[in-house]
């Protein structure tokens, strides 16, 4: 049980500290988005690399960001229905449905990898002049915030389990 309960710790330390890169790419984007404004208002001028540049930087928020959601709590549930569950039912309902998750992803990373390694290959790029290159990096993001995805969703489970099993979760 103990080492269950340390490879759930480690995987949280992961999506932990990727949670840090979400909350720095908010602010980034929060930055380049008052920078384009003040361009577009002030200058009277612009840039499509910093216009591609604010979705380059949402995309690390969606995809590493549902990971920390999962692990702060944050996600959305019919609190409504599942407060009212008693503990046993709920860790259980928790234990499959973040296995069900785990399964998502599993199938999400399979299928972006080619989706990435296709653009790779391409040397793809905007199709906008003045746009940002090397858009694979921006898709490798695809699988990495799903693989993501699933260590939470497998810290969460073996989590829940623990729960299940007695009471020695941590």
């Amino acid at each position: 049980m103990r080492k269950l309960a340390a490879l759930a710790r480690a995987c949280e330390a992961v999506v932990d500290a990727c949670g840090l890169v979400t909350a720095w790419s908010s602010f980034a984007i929060v930055l380049v988005m008052a920078f384009n404004v003040l361009l577009r208002y002030a200058f009277n001028t612009g840039s499509v690399a910093m216009q591609e540049l604010e979705w380059h930087l949402m995309a690390p928020i969606a995809l590493l960001g549902m990971s920390y959601a999962i692990l702060k709590d944050g996600h959305i549930r019919v609190d409504v229905v599942f407060g009212r569950m008693p503990p046993r039912y709920r860790e259980t309902v928790d234990a499959v449905s973040h296995l069900l998750v785990l399964t998502v992803a599993v199938i999400m990373v399979l299928l972006a990898v080619p989706y990435v390694e296709q653009s790779f290959v391409i040397g793809e790029k905007s199709p906008d002049p003045g746009g940002l290159t090397h858009r694979f990096l921006l898709k490798s993001l695809i699988p990495l915030g799903f693989a993501l995805l699933g260590i939470q969703a497998l810290a969460a489970a073996l989590r829940a389990m623990l729960k299940l099993s007695g009471p020695h979760a941590d």
